[in-house]
């Protein structure tokens, strides 16, 4: 059954919605100069299907969407050979509130495609949320950047140092949330060309 439209197919994408997701792809990168991070990755924009496919997983507890996504990604992994270079994985974090409420992290579930595409090992304790904060989404960009201040804690960076990390999370806004979590990986001596972040979508 296609994990999209649920109709009856052999695969979990059938050619129709493939088609759609294709149309829709496009693995773009961009080379950070005022960022905390050297080089920012995502896979397509924020808007129609794939915007549908988002909210669905995130707030209709769909996770198995993401197996459609991880279909169609091993079919195009062509795209993603540029992030061989990384050595590991860093998932922005959920507080435990939220995770308990959804009952998954969805950058998690990203995070494990790729991981398991490239072969790239994730270190998903390494960063974690000490505090609750208002949903970025219902912010302004300034606010944002308040909110999320202060907002992540890092631990055992022995086990990424010396290494090239990337950061993935779902949606790219502002850079706020990202942003943040390198800044933390910045002062705890990795340096910034070793640094990128991967979003599913930018908005």
């Amino acid at each position: 059954m296609c994990g999209i439209c649920e109709k009856e197919s052999r695969n979990s994408l059938c050619f129709e919605c493939r088609k759609k997701i294709q149309r829709e792809f496009k693995f773009i990168t961009i080379y950070s100069k005022k960022q905390n991070f050297s080089e920012q990755y995502y896979l397509f924009q924020y808007k129609n299907l794939i915007r549908n496919l988002i909210l669905q997983i995130k707030f209709q507890r769909k996770p198995y969407i993401y197996k459609t996504i991880e279909y169609f990604l091993q079919n195009n992994k062509k795209y993603l050979e540029k992030l061989k270079k990384y050595d590991i994985i860093i998932v922005v974090p959920l507080s435990w509130k939220r995770s308990l409420q959804r009952g998954y992290n969805q950058s998690l579930l990203i995070a494990k495609i790729i991981s398991n595409i490239l072969q790239i090992k994730i270190e998903n304790k390494v960063l974690y949320k000490n505090k609750n904060i208002v949903p970025q989404s219902t912010l302004s960009k300034r606010e944002r950047e308040k909110n999320i201040k202060r907002a992540f804690k890092i631990k055992d960076i022995e086990k990424v140092k010396n290494k090239k990390i990337l950061i993935i999370d779902d949606i790219y806004t502002t850079g706020s949330t990202l942003n943040e979590c390198a800044k933390l990986l910045l002062k705890s001596g990795i340096k910034k060309e070793n640094i990128g972040v991967l979003t599913l979508a930018k908005d």
